[in-house]
């Protein structure tokens, strides 16, 4: 796997919605919509040298100054200074293994029991504001959630930013996950299934539905990073291989 087309992809994916704003070896991504997700630094593409703490705090005084969390993502095997620089400045750094499926790697077909169905969502589901509450309720390790809404998503998945699929049991939503095309590169985000519906090959049906729709699409290199080497094995029953190592910093 080239990592010079995962970083490529990591440098794009925010700009539609997002400005860039160089600050030293990194690229602060600031929201266009304040009421939308806010976003994180990386470093440059290309930049080759070592990360100081100063480098670091420069960054993080002007997301304080935007009133956004501090957060850093970067790909430690070609950023390896960085992480020792985050932690000295201050921040919690978790590695994630980063995985990616092979170019034309065959897709297993999970056989989930007969009352679960998963499928892809359009901005104007009946069903999207249930599927993204199972979503959340799904990484608040929950199995019930309120309505929140649908926020920015019917807007993403209008323009083709975001694809979305759900997955019901019964009729009802159970969890579901995403995937952002940026050209012929995306990452698969967001999969998750409430912890009552765990067990039955539901991430799996989710993560092959979403492989196959980018591939659909023409999309040749697709990627994700797993939460731990427990997850990462779930989505190595796909077909994902470990390519490197994703990470997050933040403050606790």
């Amino acid at each position: 796997m080239n990592l010079e087309v995962i970083e490529e992809y990591y440098d794009a994916a925010p700009r539609p919605l997002a400005a860039v704003e160089e600050i030293g070896f990194f690229n602060l991504f600031v929201r266009n919509d304040p009421t939308g997700w806010p976003y994180y630094a990386r470093p440059r593409l290309g930049v080759v040298g070592r990360f100081t703490v100063d480098d670091i705090s420069a960054v993080l005084a002007r997301q304080a100054t935007l009133g956004d969390p501090a957060a850093l993502e970067w790909v430690h095997e070609v950023t390896p200074t960085l992480r020792d620089a985050a932690q000295a400045a201050g921040l919690v750094v978790e590695s994630c293994p980063l995985l990616a499926l092979p170019r034309g790697s065959e897709l297993p077909t999970p056989n989930p029991p007969a009352r679960h169905h998963v499928e892809r969502l359009t901005a104007d589901s009946p069903r999207l504001a249930d599927v993204l509450g199972a979503i959340g309720a799904a990484f608040s390790e929950v199995d019930t959630w309120s309505d929140s809404g649908t926020g920015p998503w019917p807007g993403l998945l209008s323009a083709g930013l975001t694809r979305l699929v759900g997955a019901f049991e019964s009729g009802v939503a159970v969890g579901g996950g995403s995937h952002s095309p940026r050209g012929t590169t995306t990452e698969l985000t967001g999969i998750g299934v409430l912890p009552k519906a765990r067990g039955q090959s539901i991430g799996r049906v989710i993560t092959a539905l979403l492989a196959e729709d980018a591939r659909a699409l023409g999309v040749e290199t697709i990627f994700l990073s797993a939460q731990d080497d427990a997850v990462a094995r779930v989505y190595a029953r796909v077909g994902f291989e470990s390519v490197a190592t994703a990470c997050i910093a933040s403050r606790l």
